[in-house]
């Protein structure tokens, strides 16, 4: 039996007595009776779940849900508490919200993440050319270095030679290496504005 029962609205709904009968049959697992509430009763609840859910994708996995949640408590369907129309819509608005929100929580930590990532790898760009343009300055400046105080400063910097193996190295008195690597340092510090 079809009922017009929305305000402006000719939707048909279904009589709630077979659905409570069918909901009856599928509590003592008769698979039948599950088809036929299905075939009875998914376009309403499709319909519900979509005005919450909005996307239809989402909404045809919410409904597969909702009926695989009906037929597993079937049982806990109370008749003298309500209709199985209205119990079914209750589970059906409760997947349907929790779908929602779960999506809106994933949304709001993909965008999050997405944001982060996009941050760190312009960090990761800006500081590269940041120090590839510092690099760049510091050997130009290094070239400009008597011969000696830039042999000693290549080997004990970037060589990471103690200064006594840079002595034996370059066949120089520890103190010549020093004073050296010091005076390229002064030097190095006054042309690169280093404070």
């Amino acid at each position: 039996m079809w009922i017009v029962n929305l305000p402006g609205s000719a939707r048909p709904k279904a009589d709630p007595a077979p659905l409570d009968a069918m909901l009856a049959r599928v509590a003592v697992g008769d698979e039948a009776a599950f088809e036929d509430l299905y075939d009875a009763a998914s376009s309403m609840v499709f319909g519900l779940i979509r005005r919450v859910v909005r996307d239809p994708d989402l909404s045809e996995e919410v409904l597969q849900e909702v009926f695989v949640e009906v037929w597993q408590q079937a049982t806990r369907f109370d008749p003298e508490r309500g209709s199985a129309r209205s119990w079914m819509f209750t589970l059906a608005h409760r997947r349907a919200v929790d779908k929602v929100r779960a999506t809106s929580s994933s949304y709001r930590r993909d965008l999050v993440q997405g944001i982060k990532d996009f941050q760190e790898s312009t960090d990761d760009v800006q500081d590269t050319a940041i120090l590839r343009a510092d690099v760049e300055r510091v050997l130009k400046v290094l070239e400009t270095l008597t011969e000696v105080q830039r042999d000693a400063i290549r080997l004990a910097y970037y060589g990471g030679y103690s200064h006594q193996e840079v002595a034996a190295l370059l066949h120089v008195p520890l103190g010549t290496v020093k004073t050296r690597i010091r005076d390229g340092m002064i030097v190095l510090r006054d042309r690169l504005g280093v404070a």
